[in-house]
């Protein structure tokens, strides 16, 4: 290669690298920008619990209070009953993520490895059932609870559907993950004798935590928010999850903006903590996602 090829090449590659870099810090601002602008609603919610009504109303809104009144909660939770409901929360949260995510685990196995008959058509029937928008059997299910099985004003009706798969959606996530797992370590199990049971719990799950942590979080974060199935078969004042008890809350106040900024920051504040302590595995289960087919 002549001296001035060498040349134009170096300065091409230069020339990419620059652009590379300048593409590098424009992506960074715009990722940053979007954080901001994600993360705002959030900061304005805090940052209104800690003011005065007054401060709240005033016009041009301050971006930081003048005082930061922690007391405001110590206030709120006076008249906000945040323990029980929390509480309460947790009786329908735990047993419907821990059951979930373990028969997801199973159906999601049993549809990646086993064989049997109508396989196929069972999972399409999995499938297709997340296309049914929640409203369609909201009635049907309600009747069959409380009519049908007597389980009126119950936590029973949340929790049980969780014990018969934990979700189709998560099912097909499970399944996904188990199918990118080689089959030639189940062949070399049952070659050394080990049945089904055996082999999920000793090569299967151990390689499909990331995808585990994924659908408790999810199921987690869909149970938090879920006011709608919880306001159907939830009656009783003293059975109030936080859902039911912040929008009750909420419309007892009418304007007093600062016990209810308090009493929102409490109540997505137990769902960031859980998001945290997963958030390695909830990565790495999304990224895995994107990457096995």
């Amino acid at each position: 290669m002549s001296k001035a090829g060498s040349h134009t090449g170096l300065n091409l590659y230069r020339s990419r690298r620059r652009i590379g870099r300048v593409a590098s810090t424009l992506s960074l601002i715009a990722v940053i920008l979007l954080a901001v602008i994600v993360m705002f609603p959030i900061w304005w919610i805090f940052r209104s619990s800690l003011m005065t009504n007054a401060e709240i109303y005033a016009w041009p809104p301050a971006l930081l209070p003048d005082r930061w009144l922690f007391s405001n909660y110590g206030e709120t939770l006076e008249n906000f009953p945040f323990w029980r409901y929390f509480g309460n929360t947790m009786k329908i949260i735990a047993p419907s993520v821990i059951f979930g995510t373990a028969t997801a685990t199973l159906c999601g196995y049993a549809f990646a490895r086993l064989r049997f008959r109508g396989k196929k058509f069972f999972f399409s029937l999995c499938v297709g059932s997340m296309l049914l928008p929640t409203m369609v059997t909201l009635v049907p299910l309600y009747i069959m609870w409380t009519r049908g099985f007597g389980l009126a004003d119950s936590y029973l009706p949340l929790i049980l559907p969780f014990l018969c798969g934990g979700g189709a959606f998560n099912i097909f996530l499970i399944r996904q993950f188990v199918s990118t797992i080689p089959r030639e370590l189940d062949e070399a199990a049952f070659i050394d004798g080990a049945g089904h049971l055996r082999i999920l719990f000793h090569i299967i799950v151990p390689a499909i935590k990331p995808a585990m942590v994924v659908v408790a979080l999810l199921l987690f974060i869909m149970l938090w928010n879920d006011l709608l199935q919880q306001i159907v078969y939830i009656n009783s004042t003293e059975k109030f999850t936080i859902a039911i008890g912040l929008t009750q809350f909420k419309g007892s106040l009418g304007s007093d903006w600062v016990m209810i900024m308090c009493a929102t920051c409490m109540s997505f504040l137990p769902g960031i903590i859980f998001y945290l302590i997963g958030q390695k595995q909830f990565v790495e289960g999304i990224v895995l996602t994107g990457m096995k087919n």
